[in-house]
């Protein structure tokens, strides 16, 4: 029998160098260009799709991106390979079955305080950093499931948010000093010091 209508839809699952996380990539855009995360059930109104996911005990944060989805379990939770079965078989049938998976209108609503995307009244240095960022920093930290945003500039310190894989992850500080901040130290003199604020 041939199915019409919605694509056929594949899950597969990535490992992250977080161990709390796991990266679940779909053959379809979820989210083309953008990335939402969702620390709790409160917070995850602009996502149908997040919202579900919080519905299973051991999902503890809900990260969307382009064509993934990260997911932290609770540390309750022992092993990933007991859940991800069950995991894509869900992703698997929303997606298929047209599911929302961001509300553009109610994400508008909700802040996002974070962004690498420049804007008029950025300075030169805040361009540059946010530029290195997105040019440099968001293609590797995607790979791994996750994403790091700018929130500030202030007297030679870049603060950045972790997200997704990023956010708690035991090997996300070696990445963010020996890596981001060694990086923005050589191509951006200003730079002092690159500092991840918690949510």
């Amino acid at each position: 029998m041939i199915k019409t209508g919605n694509p056929i839809i594949s899950i597969y699952t990535e490992m992250t160098p977080n161990p709390e996380t796991m990266k679940f990539v779909a053959n379809k855009l979820l989210y083309p260009g953008k990335s939402i995360d969702f620390q709790d059930e409160s917070s995850a109104s602009p996502s149908p799709l997040a919202k579900e996911l919080f519905s299973f005990p051991f999902i503890k944060s809900v990260f969307i991106a382009s064509n993934f989805i990260t997911l932290t379990k609770t540390s309750e939770t022992e092993d990933w390979d007991d859940i991800i079965p069950t995991i894509k078989q869900f992703l698997k049938d929303y997606l298929e079955n047209g599911g929302v998976v961001v509300n553009e209108e109610e994400a508008a609503k909700v802040k996002q305080e974070s962004s690498n995307t420049v804007s008029a009244d950025d300075n030169d240095i805040v361009k540059r950093v946010k530029e290195l960022l997105e040019n440099y920093v968001k293609p590797a930290v995607e790979m791994d499931g996750g994403a790091i945003q700018f929130k500030s500039y202030n007297d030679g310190v870049v603060n950045l948010m972790m997200q997704g894989s990023c956010s708690g992850c035991p090997s996300s500080m070696i990445t963010l000093k020996a890596g981001i901040e060694g990086m923005m130290k050589r191509m951006i003199p200003e730079v002092k010091e690159v500092v991840a604020e918690a949510e």
